[in-house]
């Protein structure tokens, strides 16, 4: 089974507080939902998130990698991925929401904390800048869409515009003591974009890729009474290994049985075993797709007369056994175990699975672990597996 990450081409933070309607952050290493209370007032300002993914990226993950079929077929999942930098003061149960957006919007170069304030991209205001001053519309939205905030809240209008209804969004509830990590199953929504681009489809079969907007629901953002606290993510434009990606996550295992059940191949249903990695290159490049393959072997053998070494014949897991990639430097689980979406496979050489380099970041070293399920119970297998990605 497969991971495929992908990552953005542009993203930024739009701000609905009087001092930062005109705001572009185009290029800050954050993006943040947060409530700003106001400078002369004691109203709470809600943020937003824009974050886009290249056209051509998507398009050929899904008819290159994984195949288009396959990716419609009910089973391959898309999820948006950001990573918390540092939460404060939230509340016990959070949520947050993802829509397609409707329009286009340009990134800028601009940072929160330049003087002056920059304004060359997409504000809360405008979905380009001040000087072409395209506005977000606050009325008379397009069909199947809509956007602004709520007339009489004390906001002002603006802040996007998105798609919906059924398949143009997607949730995420947080409770206290969860990781605030965003992950979120945004397959329809993809679904939606891969229909413009393979097909030309238009709404409500297909839209065009105009990226993703993250916010609060609009019960929380129209509260201006009280603020949530602060949920902050790394950027696009992060320097740390953190930056948000599109997941995508595909079962493309084959297990044979037929050869691991006859004389020189055997299921090891128990007992302690010798797991060892091998095409393991230990350096790839990241454009690289690599057959990585685990030879199995009994640790403790039975004593037989034969011809032949015991060591020559073919060992296999359980159906049930899965890899999993960390960053061997931090110990991020950058491919968790999972019975949907890493499980391994096998044929007549033994088992083996596929690893898409292209999805991890570049000049960092990763450690494999495999997981067993067998009569004895469940195994992991952390035996220095180590390889590096290059440019």
């Amino acid at each position: 089974m497969a991971y495929y990450s992908i990552f953005p081409e542009i993203d930024s933070t739009i701000y609905s507080h009087p001092d930062r309607t005109l705001m572009n952050t185009g290029k800050d290493e954050i993006l943040e939902l947060v409530k700003e209370r106001g400078t002369t007032n004691s109203r709470h300002y809600p943020s937003r998130i824009l974050i886009k993914f290249k056209n051509e990226e998507v398009k050929s993950v899904i008819s290159d990698t994984i195949g288009s079929t396959k990716f419609n077929d009910g089973t391959t999942k898309a999820n948006l991925q950001l990573t918390t930098v540092q939460p404060q003061t939230l509340t016990t149960v959070l949520n947050i929401e993802a829509f397609a957006v409707s329009q286009s919007w340009h990134e800028g170069s601009g940072r929160y904390s330049n003087l002056p304030t920059s304004s060359n991209g997409v504000t809360w205001k405008f979905r380009d800048n001040s000087v072409t001053q395209s506005p977000w519309p606050t009325s008379s939205f397009q069909a199947g869409t809509t956007g602004s905030i709520l007339t009489g809240s004390g906001l002002e209008k603006g802040g996007g515009s998105w798609y919906t209804g059924s398949g143009f969004n997607a949730t995420q509830q947080f409770l206290n003591s969860d990781s605030l990590d965003i992950d979120m199953d945004v397959t329809s929504i993809v679904q939606k974009h891969s229909a413009s681009l393979f097909a030309g489809d238009t709404y409500p079969t297909g839209v065009d890729n105009n990226g993703f907007i993250i916010k609060h629901p609009d019960s929380v953002e129209e509260n201006t009474s009280s603020s949530f606290g602060e949920m902050q993510y790394f950027s696009v434009d992060t320097h740390t290994i953190y930056p948000p990606k599109l997941c995508f996550k595909w079962d493309d295992s084959k297990y044979d049985t037929t050869y691991a059940n006859t004389a020189s191949g055997k299921i090891k249903a128990s007992g302690s075993l010798n797991v060892t990695l091998y095409r393991n290159k230990q350096e790839f490049n990241q454009n690289d797709v690599a057959l990585l393959r685990i030879h199995v072997r009994d640790k403790y053998p039975t004593r037989t007369f034969s011809t032949t070494s015991n060591f020559l014949n073919v060992g296999y897991f359980q159906p049930t056994s899965y890899y999993s990639v960390r960053d061997a430097y931090t110990e991020e689980e950058v491919i968790p175990f999972d019975d949907n979406f890493t499980k391994l496979s096998a044929d007549s050489e033994g088992m083996y699975f596929k690893l898409y380099m292209k999805g991890l970041q570049p000049e960092r070293y990763y450690r494999i672990l495999f997981k067993h399920k067998n009569d004895d119970g469940t195994t992991i297998y952390d035996d220095d597996y180590h390889f590096k990605v290059v440019r």
